[in-house]
């Protein structure tokens, strides 16, 4: 028998934003995803104290096609835009 009655609402999945990216099965950019994990834990978590090895680590699965090259101020960068 099943659960579902006629009155419960199906809920429809929605894709991401963004839609999908590739993994990185290389581990081309593992290196500065560490040093940015390593950053969090040391500043208990405060990630605006990584935000300059965060963007490293865009910067490299940008160059290295693992995601899609989009503008710094969509990533969260619009303060840094505006000094250069």
């Amino acid at each position: 028998m099943s659960s579902y009655t006629f009155s419960q609402k199906v809920s429809t999945p929605i894709p991401p934003e963004k839609g999908s990216f590739p993994l990185d099965h290389e581990g081309i950019c593992k290196r500065l995803m560490i040093k940015y994990m390593r950053c969090l834990i040391e500043n208990n978590n405060e990630n605006t104290m990584c935000r300059d090895i965060i963007k490293e680590y865009l910067s490299c699965r940008m160059d290295n096609e693992l995601m899609a090259r989009e503008e710094w101020s969509n990533l969260g960068f619009s303060d840094e835009v505006k000094e250069t």
